[in-house]
This record gives structure tokens, C-alpha cells and sequence, in this order.
């Protein structure tokens, strides 16, 4: 089993490298998006924490950080901590660690398991929270500013001003390819994206001398 983590910038395009990846070998996927809303759902790890957090933060609003069903509005959420820096740090402060535990307990799990093939997590913050040591390579998805703006417009209807806020908030082009060791440029045709993967996990394969046989 290797373990790689797919990690880029807001909207380029890091599903659809996953995507295809999965289809060369034998894959396990862990999203970090997915694996931190599990974690505050009602009654997990995070949950209470997190609701204190909100309902503080929220003030008059306090109402407005539950559902009927008790679940935390992720919307109402996501609008508070983009704009205000203090709380997004706190949050992040909680969840990510959490993530970080919880992922590392499941590639221990893959591992014992004897699972062969990839083992991918994607998450746009694997440099900042510390993941490089326990991973067997580290793939940056760069693509052209201007090309992740409109997907990201185009594909999740986020303004300009949600866009400015993420990409302000996430690592500089420069500091990515300082910390990965591939880099997957997604700018183009999917052709090119696919050739470049195929590249990169062939490269990986034969350092490890597992071309054409079980990773």
C-alpha cells in the first residue's frame, strides 16, 4: 500500500485527479471536507465543542446555527468563519486536529488489514496541518487562476468575494511546489491531465519496484 495525498488550491480540480487515479489501481479515497462534517454531526467527537463555538460567536443569530433536526447549518457556518478571521482560526483549531487523528487511525486500519493499492487523501491543507511525514508522496493539482475562478462560479455558484476569501486564506502557488513532490497540472485538456498522472503513479511503481504487480 502507498499512501499519497492530493492536495491544490480552491477549484483545481483535485476530484477529478482522484477520480481517475482510483481507475489505474486499487484505491481507498478519505476527503477531509467529508471526514469534518462526520465529525460534527450530532453526537460525534466534535459536535458539542463546535456548537459552543458557533452559538458564541453568533450572538443574536444563535438560532440560526442549528437545523430543526439539532445538525449544524454548514452554510450558516461557512459564512460566519470566512468572515471573521479570529473564529475561523478557533475552528480550525478543533476540527483539524480531529481530521488528522481520525485519518491516521484509518491508514493504521488499511494497514493491518493488509490492504494493497492507494491509500488517497485529498485536502487542501495537508502541507499547513502536517500530514508530509506519514505520507509515501505528496501531489500538488495546480491550475491557472483564471480557469479555477469560473469553475468555481460556474460549478458551485460562489461570488467573487467567497473566491477572494478562500484563495486569500490558502498557500501561495510557490509554497505547494515547495512542499510536494508531483505536480499535476490541470489547467488543460483532461488528456493532459490523465498523461501526467499515469506518468507520475508509473514513476512511483518503479521506484518502488511494484510495476505490474499489487502496490
Amino acid at each position: 500500500m502507498i499512501v499519497i495525498g492530493i492536495t491544490g488550491g480552491v477549484g483545481s480540480g483535485k476530484s477529478t485527479v482522484i477520480g481517475y487515479l482510483a481507475q489505474l489501481a486499487p484505491s481507498r479515497v478519505i476527503f477531509a471536507d467529508t471526514a469534518a462534517k462526520d465529525l460534527y454531526l450530532p453526537g460525534a467527537p466534535c459536535y458539542e465543542e463546535l456548537l459552543k463555538i458557533l452559538t458564541k460567536a453568533a450572538g443574536d443569530k444563535a438560532d440560526s446555527v442549528c437545523r430543526k433536526d439539532g445538525t449544524i447549518d454548514t452554510g450558516f457556518m461557512s459564512r460566519m468563519i470566512f468572515s471573521d478571521e479570529e473564529l475561523l482560526q478557533e475552528v480550525n483549531g478543533l476540527i483539524h486536529p480531529a481530521v488528522f487523528r481520525y485519518i491516521m487511525d484509518e491508514i493504521e486500519k488499511a494497514r493491518c488489514g493488509g490492504m494493497t493499492g492507494i491509500f488517497i487523501i485529498e485536502a487542501a491543507l495537508l502541507v499547513e496541518c502536517g500530514y508530509r511525514p506519514y505520507l509515501d508522496s505528496l501531489w500538488y493539482v495546480r491550475c491557472d487562476e483564471s480557469v479555477r475562478r469560473q469553475r468555481l462560479k460556474n460549478d458551485r455558484g460562489y461570488s467573487d468575494e467567497k473566491i477572494d476569501s478562500i484563495m486569500k486564506s490558502q498557500l501561495k502557488e510557490e509554497e505547494f511546489l515547495a512542499a510536494c513532490d508531483v505536480c499535476i497540472d490541470n489547467s488543460g485538456e483532461p488528456d493532459a491531465t490523465r498523461a501526467q498522472i499515469r506518468k507520475a503513479l508509473c514513476e512511483m511503481q518503479r521506484d518502488r519496484g511494484t510495476a505490474g504487480h499489487a502496490i
